[in-house]
C-alpha cells in the first residue's frame, strides 16, 4: 500500500514500468527508470551520513535532477526542501539556515553565488552539484564538501531511515503577513492524500499529460509530480521564458491538464494561437481569483477542456474546488471541500455560521500539515484544536483534533458553496504568490536609502494586486528613486519587486501606540486611486 512519498512512483514502476513518467526537453523517462534513478540517488543521499529526517535542499530549475533528488530525499528517510529558483542568494540563505539544511542540491552557478553567504548556513555540509565540481567551486565555497550530481545517482540503492505516513516529507517555504517566510512542514500522509484527492477531482488518468508549469516550490505546483505519479500519468517538466514557450508546450507534448495562476493564464491569452489548447481535457485556476471575463475567453477557446477554479492553503495542500458544471452557474465561488477534507465557516467564538454569514475558514482533514518548521508562536496561531462546538464532537473524544484556521474570511450560502470574502491580515497576492509586506519593507530598509517604509498590495487585473511602496526619506536626506529601483531589482525577485515608489517629504503617520498608520496609508493610496 502507497503511504510514502516515493511509493508513488515506486507503485507505478511495477505496474507499468515503461510508461512515460517525466518529460524534459527531448528526454523522456519511464516510470521503471524514473524509480531506478530514485533508488540510486536515495543510496548517494545515504552515503553522505546524513542521519534520519535531515534537510536536502534543492535550488534549481525544472529538470529530471530536481524531481529525483526530492523523491530521493524521501527513500531515504530525509525531508527536501524545495527552493525556488527565482529567488535571490540573501533569500536562499534565510531558507537554509532557518531549518539547518545539511545537504544542498544545486548547479555550480548558484552555488558561486551563493557563497559569500554561506557562513550564514552553519548546518550546510554537502553540496551536490548538477554540473560536475570545478576547481573554481571549491575555491567558492572551501568549507563544503562537492559531489557531482552523476556520482550520487550511480551509487548503489541503499535501504533509508525507516520513515512512516506521519513523519515529515518536506517543508515549503511561503510567505506570512510578518517577518521573512516560514515553513510549512508537510508529512508523507499529507502529500500523498493530497495527491490522491487532487486526482479524484480532477479526473486524471494514466493516459493524461500535465504540464508542470508552475514553481515546484509552490504546493500546486509539486501537486502536478504528484497527481500525475498518482495514477500513472506523464508530466511535463516546463521553464518557461516566454507566454508563447508555455502555448508551443502545449501543442508539442499534446497536453491534457494544465494548472496555473490568474497572471499565467492573462499572458497565454495574450499568446495564444489556434489550435494550442485542442488536446486540453480540463484547465484549473489556483493562487487567486480567476476574473470572470477571463474565465469565458479560455473557455471559448477552449471548448473542450473542463475548468476547475481552486483554492487552497500551503498550510493543508489544498481546500476546496469549484465543479466544472457550477462554472457558469456561480463563477465567483470558490466551490466546496475537496474530497478528504472539511471546511467549516466558524465564528470567533468557534461556533458555525449561519448561510451567508462572513466568517473563517477552517479546514480539518488528512491534508492538513504538520505546523510551521520550528515556530511555536505561529503555529499555535494557524494551528489549532478544533472547538467541540464547531462540529458538536462526541463528549467522549478526550484528545483534541488540530485543524488550520486560515484567517481569511469566506460565506457559505445555503445550497453549501463557498466565496471569498477577504483576508484578516496584510498579505499582498501578486502573480499567484502570497508576498509579505514586511520582506519588501525589510529589503528597502536594507538599501540604506529610505529612512521610513510601508508595503501594500494594490488592486490590478492582470497581476491581481501590484506591490507599491511609500516611503520617506532619511532626516535631511532624500530618495533616489532610479537607485532605489537598482537595489530592488538586486535584491528582490521580478515577483517581489514594487511596480511603484510614493514618495513622501517627512515623516509617515503613526497611530497612538507610535507604530506606522497602515490604514491611513492605505486609505491615501485608494484616494489617490480613486478618479
Amino acid at each position: 500500500m502507497t503511504t510514502l512519498l516515493h511509493q508513488l512512483v515506486e507503485e507505478q514502476a511495477a505496474r507499468s514500468p515503461a510508461a512515460g513518467a517525466l518529460v524534459h526537453g527531448d528526454a523522456t523517462l519511464a516510470y521503471g527508470e524514473l524509480a531506478g534513478l530514485i533508488a540510486r540517488a536515495a543510496g548517494g543521499l545515504a552515503g553522505l551520513g546524513l542521519g534520519r529526517g535531515e534537510r536536502v535542499a534543492v535550488w534549481l530549475d525544472k529538470r529530471i535532477e530536481t524531481v529525483a533528488a526530492s523523491f530521493a530525499a524521501s527513500a531515504a528517510g530525509l525531508v527536501f526542501v524545495p527552493v525556488n529558483p527565482v529567488l535571490k542568494p540573501a533569500q536562499v540563505r534565510h531558507i537554509l539556515a532557518d531549518c539547518g539544511v545539511r545537504a544542498l542540491v544545486t548547479a555550480g552557478a548558484r552555488l558561486r553565488a551563493l557563497a559569500p553567504l554561506l557562513a550564514g548556513c552553519p548546518d550546510l555540509a554537502d553540496a551536490v552539484l548538477v554540473d560536475r565540481p570545478a576547481a573554481e567551486d571549491a575555491a567558492a565555497a572551501p568549507g563544503l564538501r562537492l559531489h557531482a550530481w552523476q556520482d550520487l545517482a550511480a551509487a548503489a540503492p541503499a535501504p533509508g531511515w525507516r520513515v512512516i505516513a506521519s513523519d515529515l516529507a518536506a517543508i515549503l517555504y511561503t510567505s506570512g503577513s510578518t517577518g521573512r517566510p516560514k515553513g510549512v512542514m508537510l508529512s508523507h500522509r499529507n502529500l500523498v492524500a493530497g495527491a490522491r484527492s487532487v486526482a479524484a477531482y480532477l479526473g486524471n488518468r494514466a493516459d493524461d499529460v500535465l504540464l508542470a508549469a508552475l514553481p515546484l516550490s509552490f504546493d500546486a505546483g509539486f501537486s502536478q509530480l504528484t497527481t500525475a505519479f498518482a495514477v500513472g500519468a506523464r508530466a511535463v517538466l516546463h521553464n518557461h521564458l516566454l507566454p508563447q514557450d508555455t502555448v508551443a508546450a502545449l501543442a508539442r507534448h499534446r497536453v491534457t491538464g494544465l494548472t496555473a495562476v490568474p497572471p499565467l493564464w492573462i499572458q497565454l491569452m495574450q499568446a495564444w494561437r489556434p489550435g494550442a489548447g485542442g488536446s486540453l481535457r480540463y484547465l484549473a485556476n489556483t493562487g487567486g481569483r480567476m476574473p470572470r471575463e477571463l474565465l469565458a475567453r479560455l473557455r471559448e477557446r477552449m471548448p473542450q477542456a473542463r475548468p476547475f477554479l481552486m483554492y487552497g492553503l500551503t498550510e493543508a495542500f489544498r481546500a476546496t474546488y469549484l465543479p466544472p458544471e457550477q462554472a457558469d452557474v456561480r463563477p465567483d465561488s470558490i466551490g466546496t471541500a475537496i474530497p478528504g477534507a472539511e471546511i467549516l465557516v466558524l465564528r470567533p467564538d468557534g461556533t458555525p455560521c449561519a448561510a451567508d454569514e462572513p466568517g473563517e475558514l477552517v479546514q480539518r482533514g488528512v491534508q492538513v500539515a504538520l505546523g510551521y518548521w520550528n515556530d511555536p508562536e505561529r503555529t499555535a496561531e494557524r494551528f489549532r484544536p478544533l472547538p467541540a462546538r464547531a462540529l458538536g464532537l462526541p463528549a467522549g473524544l478526550v484528545l483534541p483534533e488540530i485543524a488550520v484556521f486560515s484567517g481569511d474570511t469566506v460565506r457559505r450560502d445555503a445550497e453549501g458553496f463557498l466565496y471569498f470574502v477577504g483576508r484578516s491580515d496584510e498579505m499582498i497576492k501578486t502573480s499567484g504568490y502570497r508576498v509579505s509586506p514586511t520582506e519588501i519593507e525589510e529589503a528597502v530598509y536594507a538599501t540604506g536609502l529610505v529612512g521610513e517604509c510601508a508595503a501594500f498590495g494594490v488592486s490590478d487585473p492582470a497581476l491581481g494586486q501590484r506591490i507599491v511602496v511609500v516611503a520617506a526619506p532619511p532626516p535631511g536626506g532624500a530618495i533616489d528613486e532610479g537607485a532605489l529601483r537598482a537595489a530592488c531589482a538586486r535584491d528582490l525577485p521580478a515577483f517581489q519587486q514594487p511596480s511603484r515608489f510614493v514618495l513622501r517629504p517627512g515623516p509617515l503617520p503613526r497611530n497612538p501606540n507610535g507604530k506606522l498608520d497602515r490604514a491611513a496609508l492605505a486609505a491615501g493610496l485608494a484616494a489617490e486611486a480613486t478618479p
